[in-house]
């Protein structure tokens, strides 16, 4: 599909979303409705070590600070660029640039960040300290007198670090177990993507896949206690959660390392090479990817990705 009819399509779709994707380059803004990748820029130039968005903000973790974008005009509306409809570059490496603000918010270098149910903001720098800024606060909280092993994903209340998944209780850390872990997922229900295996939380944490998963994410607007759309990967494959048989299924995909998922109206991802992929769903906006795993694959003309957000509507 060339440019023109795409923006024509996508214009027409009510459930277009903002997707923010960060990288060593900056911050990426793509508009996307369904499977159809829109107009893309560079909306902050920064090298971006990690993102999360919530319901009104879009959080990002450099090397000099944790930086936060207020969603002025809804959750993934804002722009300060206009509406984008003169976009020259969409679909060419050569990607425009639109600024956005991005605010300081003084807690130094980060290497992760986060936001929980409340809309509070988590954060971690390199030696593995971990604060919390309240919704209603422009002030720093630690979580800890004592710093955590290197922090390498926050999602909600979990903290996945190198000796395992801390949870965030009464203002504080408590290890909440397993080793190694390398990305975290708290919606609906607690996922730890490890070195050795997938784990779910129940009764304590049960195994669900063997193998070392790089990324694992689900659908923030989960209901606790069930999940209905779930990705996780390894280096060789992804694997999608089915909730009609309660069982993980494998998906081919490409060479590319997908380091991150989000959700709109199907399944997002996205490469430390610079691809943004849209799942191929079923009818009924699903969001399911076909059962041939098929993706719809966007360059962004970026490298060294780092994550990907979509803020949540509420």
């Amino acid at each position: 599909m060339d440019s023109i009819e795409e923006k024509r399509v996508y214009g027409d779709r009510a459930g277009a979303v903002t997707a923010y994707v960060a990288s060593a380059m900056g911050i990426v803004r793509v508009r996307v409705a369904g499977d159809t990748v829109g107009e893309f820029g560079l909306c902050e130039r920064c090298s971006a070590r990690d993102i999360a968005a919530g319901p009104a903000a879009v959080a990002i973790a450099t090397d000099e600070d944790v930086r936060v974008l207020a969603l002025e005009d809804g959750a993934g509306t804002n722009r300060s660029g206009g509406d984008g409809g003169d976009d020259e570059n969409v679909g060419d490496a050569s990607i425009a640039t639109e600024e956005e603000t991005f605010v300081g918010t003084g807690f130094g270098p980060a290497v992760a960040v986060g936001y929980d149910d409340d809309g509070d903001l988590l954060a971690a720098d390199p030696d593995g300290r971990v604060a919390c800024q309240s919704a209603d606060s422009s002030e720093w909280t630690a979580l800890a007198d004592e710093t955590v092993a290197p922090v390498r994903a926050i999602d909600g209340d979990l903290v996945g670090t190198a000796d395992g998944v801390y949870r965030v209780q009464d203002g504080g850390l408590d290890h909440a177990g397993l080793t190694d872990v390398r990305d975290v997922s708290a919606a609906g229900v607690p996922l730890a993507a490890t070195a050795d295996g997938l784990y779910k939380l129940g009764n304590g944490w049960m195994a669900v896949l063997e193998g070392a998963f790089d990324a694992v994410g689900a659908d923030p607007r989960s209901e606790p206690g069930r999940l209905v759309r779930a990705h996780a990967v390894t280096d060789e494959a992804i694997y999608e959660y089915a909730p009609d048989d309660d069982a993980w299924r494998e998906s081919d995909r490409s060479t590319d390392s997908v380091i991150g998922f989000s959700y709109g109206e199907t399944t997002y991802a996205v490469t430390e090479q610079g691809a943004f992929l849209a799942g191929v769903g079923r009818s009924g906006g699903t969001g399911h990817v076909g059962s041939d795993g098929e993706w719809r694959t966007r360059t962004l003309g970026v490298r060294d990705v780092t994550g990907i957000a979509i803020p949540r509507r509420e």
